[in-house]
């Protein structure tokens, strides 16, 4: 299926300064993304996607601040060119960023890198994690990119009603998990920058050597409980490869990556949030996921899907729910 933008590229023309060349960028199921040529130079195009959407979904303005605030940080991000916040311009707001050399994988397991290079990455992944959670909120300006505290009651809040909005689409497991996490809140971290979405698809990784070179999709960002990105990254060990690239079932030492453990041993020697991630945690990432595809689900049958297999991944949603609910059932004794 050919992607075609959802804007008039010539429209950027003035903007930019000559003419333009669009490519789509094929990962991505949220904000339209699409790779900018003009006079030499190679940039990337976020926008909000055309059509209604959830309430506070798709906020690219704060996903450019935050990308602004980490500019200088340990946090690779790309290099912001510009924010556009007038509709008028192409029919919603979006900015312009350079575009970063290297390669963006689905595949939890980087099935085109050598086993060094796996845990390399995987390895980097864990300490940039650190690096952002255990950045100067007040330094980096962002004081005002959420609150303080009752972060996951804000989460919980927030994806019971985005699942509520979504009817008339029916799930008795995800209406369950919701009451339960609800009444189930865990102990609060001290707050942190938070990602939101941060796994293998959304870094970018370079070779020679083996690092992630870039931290993409802040679309989620906030302050809040580091726990959650800890969690969200975790996931993926219980996901299969059909699951949105998850590592289940793989042989994790022949292919020369961290398991679970070591993965998190590594965040904490980087100085990362010392406190256990429990269940709670690991089933609220599996929740917020399951939501999250129920929307992509939505957004296809609206026509708005921002990617052409928008489909395939939002029918996952129930296998999400599914592996939660098998998470709370196994030991709930172990919450929060």
């Amino acid at each position: 299926m050919v992607q075609t933008p959802d804007f008039d590229p010539t429209l950027l023309e003035p903007v930019l300064g000559g003419p333009v060349q669009l490519s789509p960028v094929s990962v991505g199921q949220s904000n339209p993304t699409w790779f900018v040529s003009c006079n030499g130079r190679d940039l990337v195009l976020r926008k909000k996607p055309l059509g209604a959407t959830v309430d506070s979904a798709h906020a690219i303005d704060r996903e450019y601040r935050v990308i602004a605030a980490l500019q200088d940080s340990p946090v690779p991000v790309p290099k912001l060119i510009l924010f556009e916040p007038d509709p008028a311009v192409i029919g919603t707001p979006f900015y312009l960023m350079e575009r970063i050399a290297g390669t963006v994988s689905e595949a939890t397991d980087l099935p085109s890198l050598t086993p060094d290079e796996r845990r390399a990455v995987h390895l980097d992944a864990a300490h940039i994690l650190a690096n952002l959670h255990t950045q100067d909120i007040q330094a980096l300006g962002l004081q005002d990119f959420g609150r303080p505290s009752g972060y996951y009651e804000r989460q919980v809040r927030r994806w019971r009603s985005q699942w509520q909005a979504l009817e008339p689409r029916e799930d008795a497991t995800l209406d369950a998990l919701g009451d339960w996490f609800a009444a189930n809140l865990p102990p609060e971290n001290p707050t942190t920058i938070v990602h939101g979405d941060y796994r293998i698809g959304n870094v970018i990784h370079a070779r020679d050597p083996a690092r992630i070179a870039g931290v993409l999709d802040w679309e989620l960002s906030t302050l809040g409980d580091p726990l959650a990105d800890l969690a969200h990254w975790s996931m993926f060990y219980g996901l299969r490869p059909y699951q949105m690239g998850g590592l289940a079932g793989l042989d994790l030492p022949a292919l020369g990556l961290p398991d679970q453990a070591e993965f998190i041993a590594a965040y904490h020697a980087a100085g990362g949030c010392p406190a256990p991630l429990g269940v709670f945690h690991r089933a609220f990432a599996l929740f917020r996921m399951a939501v999250i595809c129920e929307g992509i689900t939505a957004r296809a049958d609206a026509g708005h899907a921002a990617n052409a297999d928008a489909r395939s991944i939002g029918a996952l949603a129930p296998g999400f729910a599914r592996l939660a609910d098998a998470l709370l059932s196994s030991d709930k004794s172990d919450t929060p």
